[in-house]
């Protein structure tokens, strides 16, 4: 091998971050490239690019996954297909002995079946594999020891090794959850957008309706140090390229593991309902960050702030979960038919400004007029897609009163 491109595919809205993370993390003056739904690395030395991709696996918060580029041409049939996938010499990634799975995305690609664009590249794995080591690999869509991902444009076919296996939102730790968990990604996202980072000069962090806790868990692991792979496993330590870089695998692990430091910052969270509380202490427990978020199970509407002056970021629920205790199913029934969304969130900012003056609140949602619902001014809105969802990150600067009564008062 000698140049090697990584591609690491993220939610549409994170790239700039994720371009960020990845030039923090990647040797100086490689040339990194956002693109829609992902950020390229291209590096001229194979060798440095094996090791980059083990360190992003284990260190980036906001990849999707760390895909190997091995192959990339023009197409406009199946046959095509067949013929880049036996450019490869597979024999380098593989062994007969170990297994493989294929999957397909597309954009705007004229061939009728993925599946069977899936079902070539397969094929052509398997006949370089039967001509270069007698023998073919078997097919194993559960745990794959080689898992390819082949993308189709309009006209190019472009075929990566996965070095993830399991998506990289996935971080071990995740049991107790709720209805429609926030992804771990998207929470390191969210975090990113508001320049909350962990570090000791940044603010106090509070999500008031934390659900299974994946905001305030991401936030106590950079808070402690705690890289995001440290507690689970990944695709490229079966591959045959990496073999060779063990030790440097058990270096990179000894090192993060060495990182790991009591909380910079504070974390605060809780939710309305003692249930989901619960999972997220548990969930906190199993990512090493119990004792790094304080949890109180409480109305987002009555909290009070943890300190003077701080950060809210929460994407906020619905159903029971965003009413004070006690309300009985008349009122949740009434939620769930829209009937008190607005008052909900009216009622929220009212409280905000009432106890949180000289906090920053950042709020998720795919209500485009959320602020015209809580009555108040953004100062930032981040598009940020939830899976199919397309949403906004508002930042509100919280004040006393009305922005409106701030600035008569400051004229």
């Amino acid at each position: 091998m000698s140049v090697a491109t990584l591609f690491l595919p993220c939610a549409s809205g994170a790239e700039a971050f994720l371009a960020d993370e990845v030039r923090g993390l990647a040797p100086v003056g490689e040339r990194v490239t956002e693109t829609r739904g992902g950020v390229a690395i291209t590096l001229a030395n194979a060798d440095v690019a094996l090791r980059l991709a083990m360190q992003l696996n284990l260190e980036s918060r906001l990849a999707q996954r760390v895909l190997w580029q091995v192959a990339s041409a023009p197409y406009r049939s199946e046959d095509d297909l067949y013929e880049l996938g036996c450019s490869i010499r597979w024999t380098d990634w593989i062994s007969p002995r170990e297994t493989l799975r294929v999957d397909v995305t597309a954009q705007r690609s004229p061939l009728k079946s993925l599946n069977f664009a899936g079902l070539r590249i397969k094929d052509a794995v398997c006949d370089v594999m039967r001509e270069l080591a007698g023998d073919r690999p078997n097919v194993d869509t559960w745990r794959p020891d080689l898992s390819l991902l082949l993308h189709l444009s309009a006209d190019q076919a472009t075929l990566y090794v996965d070095t993830s296996g399991e998506a990289l939102f996935k971080r071990g730790w995740r049991e107790d959850t709720g209805e429609a968990p926030l992804k771990e990604t998207l929470a390191a996202a969210m975090l990113a957008a508001a320049g909350w980072l962990g570090r000791a000069d940044d603010a106090p962090l509070l999500d008031p309706c934390c659900g299974a806790g994946t905001i305030a868990i991401e936030a106590a692991q950079m808070s402690c140090g705690i890289a995001p792979g440290l507690q689970r496993r990944f695709a490229f330590e079966r591959l045959i390229p990496f073999r060779a870089l063990q030790r440097d695998w058990q270096q990179l692990g000894e090192a993060a593991r060495a990182r790991v430091h009591a909380p910079s910052v504070a974390v605060h969270a809780g939710d309305v309902s003692f249930r989901m509380t619960d999972f997220a202490q548990r969930n906190a427990e199993r990512a090493g960050v119990r004792d790094a978020i304080e949890f109180k199970t409480a109305d987002a509407l009555q909290r009070l702030p943890p300190a003077e002056s701080g950060t809210l970021v929460m994407n906020p629920p619905y159903g029971e979960r965003i009413e004070a205790k006690g309300s009985g199913q008349a009122a949740r029934q009434s939620f769930e038919d829209g009937g008190s969304s607005s008052e909900f969130f009216s009622r929220l900012a009212s409280h905000w400004k009432r106890s949180y003056p000289g906090w920053t609140a950042w709020v998720l949602s795919p209500d485009m007029k959320l602020p015209q619902a809580m009555r108040l001014k953004e100062s930032r809105r981040v598009v940020m897609w939830n899976g199919p969802i397309e949403c906004r990150l508002f930042k509100f600067d919280l004040v006393a009163g009305s922005m409106r009564a701030k600035a008569s008062a400051e004229a």
